[in-house]
């Protein structure tokens, strides 16, 4: 690769490994995470393929599972971006026009970068390959290079299929419906496990090694059961890949400079204008006005409303095959707040990263107001949490409305565990994000509906913190359990938020301190601009 190419790479790793490297155990305790953890379970998966594929007695149940495990890869490659909310690394095109180099060589590094995406994919491939390799009967020996073909096609077609739904985002009226679809979308597959699949459906998919889709092609040529035409048919598979990755890269290379404007369009002009002057009626100023900007704010922001939607779409859905499954069981009882509660939870796992985590984010460099006003600091902290609180008890709302509609069992005693259960988990969010807000904040760019927003230093630690957050909650469970009592729920549940509650005020007192003894470096933080290269 060229010179120019390889620096901003280098630039691009640097400033990823720099940000990892704040402070020495915030390194080790992400290098853990990410590399053991993550990376370490998909690894064993992938010696678990090795082994299954290498084993001559083997062969009948790799003939079968091949395909559809090839499919799965293909679907996981290009959805589970959009599924985490996460676009990985991406060139910003109009940062990198100022450097001299080609459009082809721009798209080498686009190409390059969507491997930040697939690893996971990469090792199961490389650990079908190898198995079927190593395969003593001697059938899979062309297996790396169909696989190798296979994971090129992949490549390249993530990258077109960015470039395509990243431009529909950029049209304001339309960016929350596409960015929910496509998620939708990505868990049509599992509820079609529960439901079951047509045949007619399913010979279309030919999850056989029949027929000539991408991973019908590779898994026959990967098996050594390759026709005289499959090759070819696989070459022109990732020959229309790179042709569709090629054209989408230049196409929103020309689109950049004439994208769409931000919307300026107030949101609380239509449905509902007085909701918004509702904390002035229940609240007292300062307190009241940061809490309807923050409404209305959040309100405005993309981002926020993808989250918020599916909280109360998405949330069910994944779900739902479990709930079909148990509901179907024979002698199954009738379902209980159990389901209800889990979805309120992966809800607030959603509405975490845009309104617990980093909820100065959005305010940018606006956030130097609330030191330069009289305002006390910890009545800012509190007013966000008291917005976001309203937006759990909408969102468990919509949830309730949705669950109705879908007539599933629904019972007042289940529906008022659920929100109980749901805004003490808020509870210790709250504390744990004023921390994580004070101590790690990142500037966000509101008007964009996909990506992270909270630091990636902070998303692996919630990897500890939220059964840690959730203990307190689950002891009520165990209590009800063990004493077999409702009123013995209620009694722990009602100690773990007066737990919550002294745990959210010593922790907003060390936030409070924390901003206000290092208020440069947080405005600094949050001021900061996207390099050439972003990560989200």
């Amino acid at each position: 690769m060229p010179a120019q190419a390889s620096a901003i790479l280098w630039a691009q790793w640097r400033s990823f490994s720099n940000a990892l490297r704040r402070g020495v155990s915030g390194a080790w305790l992400a290098a853990l995470v990410a590399v053991v953890i993550w990376y370490g379970l998909w690894c064993a998966l992938a010696g678990a393929v090795f082994w299954l594929a290498s084993r001559p007695q083997a062969r009948e149940v790799v003939e079968r599972a091949l395909p559809g495990g090839l499919l799965f890869v293909f679907v996981y490659w290009q959805a589970a971006p959009w599924l985490a909310a996460s676009l990985g690394a991406a060139v910003d095109l109009r940062r990198l026009r100022v450097y001299p180099i080609a459009r082809r060589q721009l798209f080498g590094i686009e190409v390059a970068l969507r491997l930040s995406t697939s690893v996971e994919m990469l090792l199961l491939l490389a650990g079908a390959a190898a198995g079927l390799a190593w395969n003593p009967a001697g059938h899979g020996r062309a297996a790396p290079v169909a696989l190798a073909g296979y994971a090129t096609l992949n490549v390249f077609l993530a990258s077109g299929v960015r470039s395509q739904i990243e431009r529909w985002l950029a049209r304001t009226r339309i960016r929350e419906v596409i960015a929910l679809v496509f998620i939708l979308l990505a868990a049509l597959p599992q509820l079609l496990l529960v439901t079951g699949v047509s045949a007619s459906l399913r010979r279309w998919l030919v999850v056989e090694a029949t027929g000539a889709w991408p991973w019908a092609v590779a898994a026959r040529l990967a098996l050594g059961e390759g026709r005289t035409w499959d090759w070819p048919l696989l070459a022109l598979w990732v020959a229309g890949a790179w042709w569709f990755g090629r054209w989408q890269f230049e196409r929103s290379l020309e689109s950049e400079a004439g994208a769409e404007p931000a919307s300026r369009r107030d949101a609380s002009r239509g449905a509902v204008p007085r909701l918004w002057r509702l904390p002035g009626w229940l609240l007292r100023d300062p307190l009241a006005a940061i809490v309807e900007k923050e409404l209305r704010s959040l309100a405005r922001s993309p981002r926020f409303r993808l989250v918020f939607l599916m909280g109360f779409t998405f949330g069910v859905i994944i779900f739902l095959p479990l709930i079909l499954r148990a509901s179907r069981a024979p002698g199954s009882e009738p379902l209980g707040a159990a389901y209800l509660v889990m979805v309120g939870a992966y809800a607030l796992l959603l509405l975490g990263d845009v309104a617990f985590w980093n909820i100065f984010g959005f305010d940018r460099a606006a956030a130097q107001a609330y030191l330069l006003t009289p305002t006390p600091v910890a009545k800012v902290f509190v007013g966000k949490n008291v917005a976001t609180g309203v937006f759990v008890v909408l969102e468990m709302a919509a949830i309730t409305a949705v669950w109705a509609v879908a007539r599933l069992p629904l019972e007042l005693a289940a529906v008022a565990e659920a929100f109980a259960v749901t805004l003490v988990l808020a509870l210790y969010f709250m504390a744990g994000g004023n921390l994580a807000s004070a101590y790690y904040p990142r500037a966000v760019h509101p008007e964009k509906s996909t990506g992270a927003s909270s630091p990636l230093r902070v998303r692996l630690l919630l990897i500890f913190l939220y059964p840690i957050g959730a203990l307190p909650v689950l002891l009520a469970y165990g209590a009800r359990y063990a004493f077999d009592s409702q009123g013995a729920f209620w009694a722990v549940l009602a100690f773990a938020a007066a737990l919550g509650a002294a745990a959210y005020w010593a922790a907003l007192d060390s936030a409070v301190t924390r901003l206000e003894r290092h208020r440069d470096e947080f405005l600094a933080a949050l001021t900061q601009t996207e390099g050439p290269i972003r990560v989200g």
